[in-house]
């Protein structure tokens, strides 16, 4: 394959045209916020994402390329089928779920990230543990779309791949570590008008070809291949139902999603947010749906691709980038390109961005720095963000199963986070020994089922599993929502036995090692003003919750600047007396 500088140059103009959005809402940050609250301005935005901008960063968060590519390559491999593409509706349903039920107590209570009520209520301890999956899930999935990225261009343009996934890689990192979740915010909104524009320009060349033949004829008829729509086999169902849930319920517990919620004007806005992106989402999912289509339509032997067909090369994940290659006009492709390029940047820059907040707020600041000035926790901010993306784009090049690890963090992300967000912040008396038992039970559950990508066999064999031609036991049975509704059952009763045990005295005090239950819960309200900043917020949707008295955490779960603000309120200001 020749080089192309012409596809060189159109991926040049589309990242310089990023970044250059992404310094610009930099600058916006820094005029926009005061110095001593630039942590916040550079996690959640100030507070103030408008439902435009907000409306499109949450899209651009979930579409990107992984989202694009898998859509399009389940659609087109025969086994599957567009009944298995099931990220549209997946994601669709958790942003639907996450704003009717998530996303406002959430932002009502000011939280800064997502692991905040599990510190607050269970201690800096099991942040730390929560913070382990949330990180590998954030962390591989940039690594994977990385190296997805550098795939995808080396199909359509003949470069090194690990040069392309570098420079990508650089750029994404260079405007999130400059600007935060501004500069993330403002590119996303760029990013996805370019994916629109990019593929829906890209269709109407593609099903023009001649080699293509008409997708509805082939959506139900055996032409070149079985019929796209796919089919679900009644052996497969519930491996269908454990992912399809794995999806929905596994796409709410991100902190990517809830810096979008937390950074929203208000609580009803979070929610607002929420419902325009799962729109969003559906919308974005047109075009890779027929990209997949098109390819399953197409007669390659009749194309330069020539024979065999993408699929027997082993190349059905790559059908999205290969369709624009050679179905579509030169130009065409290469604007395809920069799509797809602005597709994965706008979900690696999140990532990258989400794991440093939970790091320099959860980690560093409430666990080791409770007095640690704005200013430092910038820097920690700068520097994990640096050494994350560095990460990310060492495991796209080195790692030969970055999409098993993947799957398997995102896996932990359902068992384990999940269960525990609903307990935190939906049953009242849930405790650290019911957290830790849970997150335990769920991660053994987990790993002892297996995983096939990672050729991890499994200890449990539940019923009907089966062995592939590849010796690789594949479990049939959901064991993955199996393991995750015993981590949310483990983690209630363990929580109530132990609140029993030691409030009836059948276990002495001295044995709360973890300070979980003795003299640890307060009768009286959380402050109404705590973490909210935004005179947006209507007091009355703030929920009143229990705290966990610290003397090393309760000070920073307190926005003690609000007092000065609301002071005039006779109950505010009966708390601050108290």
């Amino acid at each position: 394959m020749a080089f192309h500088v012409e596809g060189l140059v159109a991926i040049v103009v589309f990242y310089l045209a990023i970044l250059a959005v992404g310094i610009w809402a930099a600058w916006k940050t820094k005029n926009t916020s005061s110095e001593g609250d630039r942590s916040e301005a550079i996690i959640v935005g100030g507070r103030d994402i408008g439902l435009l901008v907000g409306g499109f960063t949450m899209t651009a968060t979930w579409v990107g390329g992984g989202y694009i590519n898998g859509t399009a390559e389940a659609v087109y491999v025969p086994d599957y089928g567009l009944a298995w593409a099931q990220a549209p509706i997946g994601y669709s349903l958790s942003l639907i779920l996450g704003g009717l039920f998530f996303a406002k107590p959430m932002r009502s209570k000011g939280y800064v990230t997502m692991l905040d009520p599990f510190q607050q209520l269970y201690g800096k301890r099991m942040g730390g543990l929560l913070f382990i999956p949330a990180l590998m899930g954030e962390m591989f999935w940039a690594a994977a779309i990385f190296s997805a990225l550098g795939a995808t261009i080396s199909v359509i343009i003949d470069i090194n791949v690990n040069i392309s996934v570098i420079i990508s890689a650089l750029i994404a990192t260079m405007y999130t570590l400059v600007g935060g979740l501004y500069s993330v915010a403002y590119t996303d909104v760029v990013q996805l008008f370019c994916i629109f524009l990019g593929l829906w320009i890209s269709v109407p060349f593609a099903m023009s070809h001649p080699a293509v033949t008409d997708i509805g004829l082939t959506a139900v008829h055996h032409v070149y291949q079985a019929p796209w729509l796919g089919s679900i086999n009644s052996l497969d169902i519930y491996t269908w139902l454990d992912n399809f849930f794995l999806l929905t319920l596994g796409g709410i517990p991100w902190q990517a999603y809830f810096q979008r919620v937390l950074s929203s004007s208000s609580a009803t806005y979070a929610q607002v947010l929420s419902f325009l992106a799962a729109f969003g989402c559906l919308v974005m999912a047109i075009p890779a749906v027929m990209i997949g289509a098109i390819g399953a339509s197409t007669a390659w032997n009749q194309t330069e691709y020539g024979v065999p067909d993408p699929k027997s090369k082993k190349e059905a994940d790559m059908i999205l980038p290969i369709v624009l290659q050679y179905l579509c006009p030169v130009y065409i492709s290469f604007f395809g390109l920069g799509a797809v390029s602005a597709a994965v940047m706008s979900s690696a820059d999140s990532s990258i961005l989400s794991a440093s907040s939970m790091f320099a707020r959860n980690i560093y600041q409430l666990s080791f720095r409770q007095n640690a000035s704005d200013r430092e926790i910038v820097w920690v901010m700068r520097i994990t963000i640096l050494l994350f993306g560095a990460s990310a784009t060492a495991m796209a090049l080195l790692a030969s199963s970055v999409y098993g690890l993947w799957y398997l963090s995102s896996d932990l992300v359902y068992i384990i986070i999940f269960p525990q967000l609903l307990c935190v912040l939906f049953i009242k008396g849930t405790n650290t020994y019911g957290a830790i038992a849970g997150y335990l039970f769920g991660l053994v559950l987990r790993i002892t089922g297996g995983e096939p990508y990672l050729y991890l066999q499994p200890l449990i064999f539940y019923p009907g599993w089966y062995q592939d031609d590849n010796n690789l036991y594949i479990q049939r049975f959901p064991f993955k929502t199996l393991a995750m509704l015993t981590s949310f059952f483990t983690n209630v009763t363990v929580s109530y036995l132990a609140k029993y045990l030691f409030e009836s005295g059948t276990l002495p005090p001295k044995l709360d090692f973890l300070d979980a239950v003795v003299a640890r819960y307060s009768r009286e309200h959380m402050d109404k003003a705590t973490l909210v900043k935004s005179d947006n917020i209507v007091l009355n949707e703030l929920a009143p919750v229990n705290p966990r008295h610290s003397l090393t955490l309760s000070s920073t779960f307190t926005n003690k600047e609000a007092f000065n603000y609301v002071d005039s309120s006779p109950e505010l200001s009966n708390t601050e007396d108290n």
